[in-house]
């Protein structure tokens, strides 16, 4: 049973007693396992920091990688703008030799027609002659006397 008050050296037989235990329980187990949580604690610490300077670094590396798409598409689309600018030009410079070739067709066109027209007034001005000239030998009924003769007859 328990007294009181209570008998001096079991009292301090359990006292020391259970201050020898706490020691030797604290370097067995609880030292080495607070140790292994302070080292898993330090452990998450550094990876948890590691993974944000990670996440950090590939943040800024997705945004080099858009502005040099970004400069890329730019790049191009400037590049095939111009391509298109001399593209157009070329059209225009071609358009302008077909039109100054059609122009020039024309005109040889036209020269040509006005020379066929001009050999043919005077082929029916020789023609009108020669007629009127016969004519007016038939209403006579004999030969002019005239240079007019051009073969005409037949």
């Amino acid at each position: 049973m328990l007294h009181i008050p209570p008998d001096w050296p079991v009292f301090f037989t359990l006292i020391a007693s259970f201050l020898v235990f706490w020691f030797i329980f604290s370097r067995i187990f609880f030292r080495p396992f607070l140790d292994l949580l302070s080292r898993r604690e330090s452990r998450f610490r550094d990876l948890s920091e590691r993974t944000e300077q990670l996440i950090k670094q590939a943040r800024v590396a997705e945004e080099e990688r858009e502005e040099r798409l970004a400069e890329a598409r730019r790049e191009a689309l400037a590049r095939s703008e111009s391509g298109r600018r001399a593209a157009e030009a070329e059209v225009a410079n071609l358009l302008e030799e077909a039109k100054a070739d059609a122009r020039a067709v024309l005109e040889e066109a036209r020269t040509r027609v006005e020379n066929q027209v001009r050999a043919a007034e005077r082929e029916l001005d020789t023609m009108g002659r020669a007629l009127a000239h016969e004519l007016a030998e038939r209403v006579l009924g004999r030969r002019l006397n005239g240079t007019h003769d051009s073969g005409a007859r037949n």
